[in-house]
């Protein structure tokens, strides 16, 4: 294992970021790095990942984190995005360190980091300047996936016209004190929700439907009739039982969403 150290100035966020990168070879191909990084004082840690035998640079996808905090399943959606062609960094929206094993301590986590939302564009920003500044990255090709409250996040982003291709949203609050503006959303945006999710309801749905109409924006929103929260995680069956939670994998939903993302990159990157 590769260790490297190296040390980014961001300008435009008054961001000094320094990076601690600890590589180790997934495959033949792939490479990971675990990226320790600072956004107004405080340590953030994120993974990357990448095919380094890929010829040229290739677009960036930044991946959003549940409400549990930057874990497992975060980094292997970054790998898998890797195994599909393009460079994905799983962000850190809370902080090295505060990843949560129980319900209440992913409510704190998940309210601490979103009480500012100038707090919440600026990590998500930082996290997009690293993406945008790797080797293997065409910075002119960027695209965030999110994960229910990483769902959330990358819709807002999308709500405050941060420039991006394409923002996927997986069974994410659809709601917002944030309202889109037309002509602000700039992303192609893909919404993935469950019929059956009783954290997001029904009129959170058509409430987001209205909201990208009125702000002529261009969304594609799913709905899996009798699906429940977290469907994209095989990990939410275990939680569902530990802690009496209404949320459940499905396989058939998390395999279609992650089908119509990567028409959707193929669409946005390809034009």
């Amino acid at each position: 294992m590769n260790t490297k150290k190296y040390a980014l100035t961001a300008a435009p966020l008054s961001l000094a970021v320094a990076l601690t990168l600890a590589s180790g070879q997934v495959s033949a191909e792939m490479q990971t790095e675990t990226v320790e990084y600072e956004v107004n004082g405080e340590t953030f840690t994120g993974y990357m990942a990448y095919d380094d035998e890929a010829d040229g640079k290739r677009p960036g996808v930044l991946v959003v984190h549940e409400w549990w905090g930057h874990n497992e399943f975060a980094r292997e959606q970054a790998e898998k995005l890797a195994a599909a062609g393009y460079t994905a960094f799983a962000l850190d929206m809370y902080g090295s360190g505060k990843l949560a094993e129980h319900p209440e301590d992913a409510q704190q986590f998940m309210k601490e980091a979103t009480g500012d939302m100038d707090q919440v564009k600026a990590r998500f920003m930082a996290a997009k300047e690293l993406l945008e500044k790797h080797d293997s990255v065409d910075s002119n090709k960027i695209a965030a996936q999110g994960y229910c409250f990483g769902g959330a996040v990358v819709l807002n982003m999308a709500r405050l016209g941060v420039d991006l291709d394409a923002v996927v949203s997986y069974h994410g609050a659809l709601g917002s004190p944030i309202e889109a503006e037309a002509g602000m959303v700039q992303p192609r945006i893909h919404v993935y929700t469950g019929g059956a999710d009783q954290m997001v309801p029904s009129d959170q749905v058509s409430g987001l439907v209205k909201e990208m109409q009125d702000a002529e924006a261009d969304l594609t929103l799913v709905s899996f009739p009798g699906v429940l929260h977290s469907f994209t995680n095989p990990g939410a069956d275990k939680v569902a039982e530990e802690f009496d939670m209404p949320i459940a994998y499905n396989e058939d939903a998390a395999k279609r969403s992650w089908e119509g993302t990567m028409r959707l990159y193929e669409e946005v990157f390809n034009n």
